[in-house]
């Protein structure tokens, strides 16, 4: 979006656009064009079109511009913009970048084109609430922590974070492993790129534990949508300081997080609806001369030649639809695989940890029996993930539960959630119906049936009956005396989904 004075920074906006146009064509452009009116400019491979189209509500105006690389040849850039304005609503500027090859891959690094950045110094850019830069945040005090943590949590933020940490040991402190101002330039309004100096990346580990945090060189990707209860292993990628610090690792590193914010963008935006295409803005022009040379008594041969064009058009369009339609295809595939891999891998650690789990118990000992059980509620769910990963899972309903626990007992929890890690997993995977019904795991906390408590749980694109819970004794549900942790049994993980605990849960039934 573009500041709230409208008027002048859309006009600005444009010739920012034009000038920016200009220097990638041949010749000069006409001057209908620095009047932001329609214009085809022909400069044989350097085209530059652009279409404005006006009604008592919207105005659009869209360029097209061709740019053959310098180095490759047959590669062309063309890059598609639209300024536009809407009464009662902030300007919108979109920018769409399209490479044409015979290249059978195209080695590149992903960056914005330079009017990206051109207007984000003059008339500026804003991605919702957040105005975008080209630099770094440097985040140095408590009071940009708190203020960085509140970003990383603001569920109107439609751009991912990137957040670089500083080791500790560094004799720069505000210089992070990663070059943050070439990621910066690189990925604006792509990405946030942001530094977290050592003193205060304490704050998000106090804040969102050490599995969500970032510190000591390492660089993680918070993408839109992040809570403090985010699976750690959800998607918010994270790089660690040893890979940032092996030869050659920074440079890979940039790539790759450069790659994340592009690609990043093509599945996060919709065609048409967050990005305008050149293509349908210059039919609609078409469209609307077709009916005014009807009206005005044009020749035949007049509204011949519009339609030809609007037929050109249209097969142009539908060529690039097929072409966009093979590579969405082409990135379903690759995420089906992927899927398939990682189900595949899951399936092979969980087959070893009973390996091990077995190994355990036939040299004598029990398994977590030297596992150091956690003292309170603030590292609850990251020794969950140390220590029962692979055969316990917190869902972010039960990761928020444990943030906002007022259980008094949180080894007994503990305890528990090691009965099901342990001897309630051995009993599903040795071929238990798994109720274990009121089955004591030591005096005064009982697996139980959730009877009329029992409820439905949308987990991973499917629904899941919750009928079993570990409660302990009293008819109470006072929070600092009732336990309750409610669970479903995930086959085809081998583990045990905890839904929700450590509070009573209220349903229709209590």
């Amino acid at each position: 979006m573009l500041p709230l004075d409208d008027t002048r920074a859309i006009e600005a906006a444009r010739n920012e656009v034009l000038k920016w146009a200009e220097q990638r064509t041949a010749g000069r452009l006409p001057t209908a064009a620095w009047s932001h009116d329609s214009f085809d400019h022909l400069s044989g491979g350097r085209n530059c079109s652009a279409v404005r189209l006006t009604s008592d509500d919207i105005d659009i105006w869209g360029i097209r511009a061709e740019d053959p690389d310098k180095g490759v040849a047959g590669r062309i850039w063309t890059t598609e913009i639209a300024v536009a304005s809407q009464a009662g609503g902030r300007g919108k500027f979109t920018l769409r970048l399209i490479v044409g090859s015979p290249e059978p891959t195209l080695a590149i690094e992903p960056h914005v084109p330079g009017v990206v950045l051109h207007l984000i110094r003059s008339p500026g850019l804003f991605a919702g609430n957040f105005r975008l830069t080209s630099k770094p945040v440097v985040i140095r005090s408590e009071d940009h922590a708190r203020l960085f943590i509140e970003a990383l949590l603001n569920p109107s933020r439609k751009l991912p974070i990137i957040a670089l940490s500083v080791p500790s040991s560094s004799a720069a402190p505000e210089t992070p492993l990663v070059d943050a101002l070439t990621l910066a330039k690189a990925s604006a309004g792509l990405a946030l790129v942001a530094v977290v100096s050592s003193p205060v990346s304490w704050a998000l580990t106090e804040r969102f534990g050490k599995k969500l945090s970032v510190y000591e060189g390492a660089a993680r990707v918070y993408l839109p949508g992040f809570t403090e209860d985010a699976n750690p292993f959800g998607g918010h990628d994270l790089i660690l300081p040893e890979r940032l610090s092996s030869p050659g690792g920074p440079e890979a590193a940039l790539t790759r997080l450069r790659w994340i914010a592009a690609t990043g963008s093509v599945r996060r935006l919709q065609l048409g609806i967050d990005v305008l295409p050149f293509a349908p803005l210059k039919a609609q022009e078409l469209k609307k001369k077709q009916l005014e040379l009807g009206k005005i008594g044009a020749t035949e041969q007049e509204r011949l030649a519009t339609s030809i064009q609007q037929i050109d058009l249209l097969e142009a369009g539908l060529q690039e639809a097929g072409r966009w339609q093979e590579e969405f295809s082409r990135l379903h595939a690759q995420a089906e695989e992927r899927a398939e891999t990682a189900e595949s891998q899951l399936k092979a650690a969980g087959f070893r940890i009973q390996q091990l789990l077995t190994q355990i118990r036939t040299s004598g000992e029990a398994p977590d029996a030297r596992v150091a059980l956690p003292d309170d509620w603030s590292t609850f769910s990251d020794w969950c993930d140390d220590e029962l990963a692979g055969r316990i899972l917190l869902t972010p309903q039960a990761r928020r539960g444990t943030k906002s626990a007022l259980f008094d007992d949180v080894k007994l929890a503990a305890r528990s959630l090691l009965w099901l890690a342990n001897d309630f997993r051995e009993a599903k995977i040795g071929g238990s119906d798994g109720s274990l019904r009121d089955r004591i795991l030591e005096p005064g906390i009982v697996n139980a049936h959730t009877g009329a408590d029992q409820f439905d749980f949308e987990w991973q694109g499917k629904t899941w009956s919750v009928e079993w819970h570990i409660k302990n004794g009293g008819n109470t549900h006072d929070p600092k005396r009732c336990l309750r942790i409610y669970y479903f049994w995930d086959d085809s993980s081998q583990q045990t989904v905890i839904a929700s605990m450590p509070a009573h849960r209220r349903t229709g039934a209590t």
